[in-house]
């Protein structure tokens, strides 16, 4: 799991083992992004976590939530595409999902071809995904 706060980014070091704490209980890199992005307000792009806010103050927590998407975002990336896989099938074998709301995910701050290759990606695993199980999975934006 990726270093999201740290003593050198923030002198809380009860922030960092909170956020590492919360992190730690989702088992795969895909619900971790999920969660991180679902922190994100898409009308102004603040994140906002309650505990985090209350510890660090809001600017500070919006901009350690920003970078710990990025990274969050990074290390889905350096997956390889059986990994990807696999961290997907076990996400979304553990959500019970119907409908995935992917094209959110990438943080502000990923490059365009950062996005590029997780949408071809993960668009490659879903189409897959949905041939293994005879045309019954759904994903919305496909």
């Amino acid at each position: 799991m990726p270093e999201l706060l740290t003593k050198a980014t923030t002198p809380h070091g009860t922030a960092g083992e909170l956020w590492r704490k919360i992190l730690s209980r989702i088992p795969t890199a895909f619900g971790r992004l999920v969660y991180v992005a679902s922190l994100r307000d898409p009308q102004t792009g603040r994140y906002y976590h309650s505990e985090l806010s209350s510890l660090l103050g809001t600017d500070e927590a919006d901009r350690t939530l920003r970078h710990g998407h990025h990274q969050v975002f990074s290390q889905w990336l350096v997956f390889s595409l059986a990994d990807q896989k696999s961290d997907l099938d076990e996400y979304l074998d553990a959500e019970k999902m119907s409908a995935l709301r992917y094209r959110e995910l990438p943080p502000s701050t990923a490059r365009d071809v950062e996005i590029q290759m997780y949408l071809t990606d993960l668009e490659t695993l879903l189409e897959l995904m949905r041939c293994e199980r005879g045309g019954a999975f759904w994903i919305r934006g496909l």
